[in-house]
């Protein structure tokens, strides 16, 4: 598992790699985003493996929206339906 987190995390460093965000917005805006897509990955792995309900992972959402304010949460839903998915 570890080894998939690496490979994640050298994924995710590649594909920001020659672009340059200056111009949107600041190095530590850029550094809330990738804080709230860090807990955000961890509470839907919390979701997917059953450790925690739906209506959990709402409120962990919305508490990463206020801790990390990311840069386009005004356009995110607010929740996730999940109901959709399930067979």
């Amino acid at each position: 598992m570890a080894e998939q987190n690496v490979l994640s995390n050298t994924h995710l460093a590649a594909s920001f790699k020659g672009i340059s965000t200056a111009h949107l917005f600041t190095a530590e805006q850029f550094q809330k985003d990738i804080d709230y897509y860090r807990a955000q990955k961890i509470a839907d792995a919390l979701l997917n493996s059953g450790l925690i309900s739906l209506a959990q992972f709402n409120k962990l959402t919305e508490l990463n929206r206020k801790s990390f304010s990311p840069f386009l949460a005004e356009i995110m839903p607010e929740t996730v339906d999940n109901t959709t998915n399930q067979s």
